[in-house]
């Protein structure tokens, strides 16, 4: 509606404008009387055709030439974006559908995120600011429009229905952030999710205790009690601030240009078994490796400088985006193989 809006009032303004340059010019040019300059400008530019009110000098017939060339296409241009402002209100959700439909149809390794309340709505915007593809399920059409107003792709559906797991093409997707709004519908989807793909990566919401066990009983890969976090943090604020505040900084980037990311190790990367020392990833690189998360699930934090790094590990590195591509880039198979 605001594009409309915008849209009308920029077509107001420009047939306004045409009208008070054609007015003002007759009026000065050719000495017309204020309305008899407006009457004319207006005959010119709806080509209606009426003849001249008053005989025009050689200097007005110029003007006015000028003048019923942009003054017609004024119009013209008018009368298209009218048309297709009544088209776009007749049938915009027809065709906002048909192009959601679409874009979900195309949608490859992308996350599904079901509900989009207060824990869904947080999740959502983390994987805008990331940039990567995603689908934000939920039964209310309110909130589905609140998240299609903020550019996300949306479907309202009931997300613990396989039809609607299967329509949000969860067999070709990489996550799930289960954010239903009780513990029941959050594991009715967990199960749903698994059994339709049961490669996916499966983040819960749980917010009764003793909820988060049986999540993870069920093939939950995460599970977090909002409550439980918010509660651990704010204990944590007050005993260790400066803790909180790094960790604030390198996760939410309030301040700082620092993040910490995961980068996986291909098994083909000319720096599977060589040791952190031996990459130079610190001053090469400019990254800060954090701890090693090992294929057979081991974590090693702080590792040392002589620990081998195997394909398929995943490093935990800290330092500036641009910085972490690069890591990225020598971490990644060679550019031979990927040809």
């Amino acid at each position: 509606m605001n594009r409309l809006a915008r849209r009308c009032s920029y077509i107001v303004v420009a047939i306004l404008t045409t009208l008070l340059i054609g007015t003002v010019g007759f009026t000065l040019i050719d000495h017309f009387p204020p309305f008899d300059a407006f009457y004319m400008t207006l005959t010119t530019m709806t080509t209606v055709g009426y003849g001249e009110i008053h005989p025009l000098s050689h200097a007005g017939r110029v003007f006015n030439s000028f003048l019923i060339f942009f003054g017609v296409t004024t119009i013209f241009i008018a009368i298209g974006a009218m048309t297709q402002t009544i088209i776009e209100l007749e049938f915009g959700d027809a065709i906002g559908k048909r192009r959601n439909k679409r874009m979900i149809d195309n949608l490859k390794d992308h996350y599904i995120i079901c509900g989009y309340g207060r824990v869904g709505r947080g999740a959502a915007e983390e994987l805008l600011h990331a940039d990567v593809p995603f689908v934000v399920v939920d039964i209310s059409p309110e909130r589905v429009e609140r998240a299609m107003l903020s550019g996300m792709l949306a479907v309202a559906a009931d997300s613990t229905r396989d039809e609607t797991l299967r329509l949000v093409r969860i067999d070709q997707a990489r996550g799930l952030v289960a954010a239903l709004a009780t513990d029941a519908d959050n594991l009715f989807v967990l199960l749903s999710a698994k059994g339709l793909n049961p490669r996916i990566y499966v983040a819960a919401r749980a917010a009764e205790e003793g909820a988060e066990a049986k999540m993870r009983r069920a093939g939950a890969d995460a599970v977090f009690a909002p409550y439980g976090i918010t509660g651990h943090r704010l204990a944590q604020s007050l005993l260790r601030p400066h803790v909180v505040q790094f960790l604030d900084f390198t996760t939410n980037g309030i301040g700082m240009d620092i993040a910490i990311e995961q980068v996986r190790v291909n098994e083909s990367s000319p720096m599977v078994a060589k040791s952190i020392r031996d990459m130079q990833i610190g001053r090469d690189v400019g990254v800060i490796v954090l701890a090693i998360r090992k294929g057979d699930g081991r974590m090693i934090f702080n590792p040392p400088a002589d620990t081998p790094v195997a394909g398929g590990d995943y490093l935990i590195v800290m330092g500036r985006p641009e910085n972490l591509g690069t890591l990225e880039g020598l971490l990644a198979e060679p550019r031979a193989a990927r040809k």
